[in-house]
């Protein structure tokens, strides 16, 4: 009987020790995944223009955009690596360029800031131009080169379309940003139809209607990563290259011997150089043309 009763002592002590620890593992699992509705600023802007929260329906929206964006983790985070690598460059251009700098997020609810995204559409780089479009404001794509995939070129094409743009809408940045997914042309159709003369007025299709509030959004969670659940240091940021510019025109035939001659590797100059279109070695340049290449500087 005294053996009996020691196991079941035993197998008792076990099932509570297995309960305890099944606890504490639940406990942790929800304190690990602590799950909560990301609370919006007091007031939001955009270029300098206010949004009005005070609109149901807008806040609706720009909230949905917001919980969209701080549950996408893999994406938002590498949004934020490379967030190091290219805003003050990005931001830079369009300065320079008389282009509100808040349009730095609409290039990364374009591409997430990947040179290399492509769309469903074709639509190419940071800024998601189609081909047609790309040569419209600028850019040089052809079998060789595809300057949409070059961040600063493909930069200040974008700035010529939002000025553009800028202008056609009376001087309206929201308007400017709403145009780059629906088309100059599809929006004022659709600002002409329904009589009104705001983005934040209009009813319009799905992808549009979210476009403006996915920018809002991210710029929300960008300028405060840590508020929204992001713990990411300047460290851990990716860090911009610093490069010089060499000029290469046709005396240039093979880029792997240029690379060498320049101590670099063929490798780095497709890297820092993405509009490098094709994969063949010999590089022909027209007589009397030339390309500025980005060349790592390592003075």
């Amino acid at each position: 009987m005294h053996f009996i009763h020691f196991i079941i002592t035993i197998f008792l002590q076990i099932a509570t020790f297995a309960d305890s620890s099944k606890s504490d593992s639940i406990n942790n699992t929800q304190e690990f995944q602590k799950i909560v509705i990301p609370s919006l600023p007091d007031s939001v802007s955009f270029a300098g223009e206010k949004v009005p929260l005070d609109d149901a329906d807008i806040r609706e929206r720009l909230e949905r955009e917001l919980i969209n964006n701080c549950y996408k983790h893999s994406s938002t985070l590498l949004i934020l690596k490379r967030e190091g690598k290219w805003k003050a460059k990005i931001q830079a251009i369009l300065k320079e360029q008389g282009v509100p700098e808040d349009f730095f997020y609409l290039a990364v609810a374009e591409s997430e800031l990947d040179e290399y995204a492509l769309s469903s559409a074709k639509a190419l780089g940071f800024w998601q131009f189609l081909a047609g479009t790309g040569k419209e404001f600028g850019l040089e794509v052809n079998g060789f080169v595809d300057q949409r995939k070059d961040p600063i070129a493909s930069t200040y094409a974008a700035c010529k379309y939002l000025k553009t743009a800028y202008q056609k809408y009376g001087n309206n940045w929201t308007l400017a940003a709403a145009s780059y997914n629906r088309g100059m042309n599809g929006l004022q159709k659709a600002l002409t139809s329904q009589k009104v003369d705001s983005y934040y007025e209009l009813y319009l299709n799905r992808e549009t209607y979210r476009y403006v509030l996915r920018i809002l959004s991210l710029k929300i969670i960008m300028e405060n990563p840590t508020q929204h659940g992001f713990q990411i240091t300047d460290e851990q940021r990716w860090k911009p290259t610093a490069t010089k510019r060499v000029w290469i025109d046709s005396t240039v035939t093979d880029l792997p011997t240029f690379a060498k001659q320049l101590g670099i590797t063929y490798k780095t100059l497709k890297i820092c150089n993405p509009w490098l279109d094709s994969d063949e070695y010999n590089l022909i340049v027209p007589q009397g043309k030339g390309y500025w290449f980005e060349i790592p500087n390592k003075n």
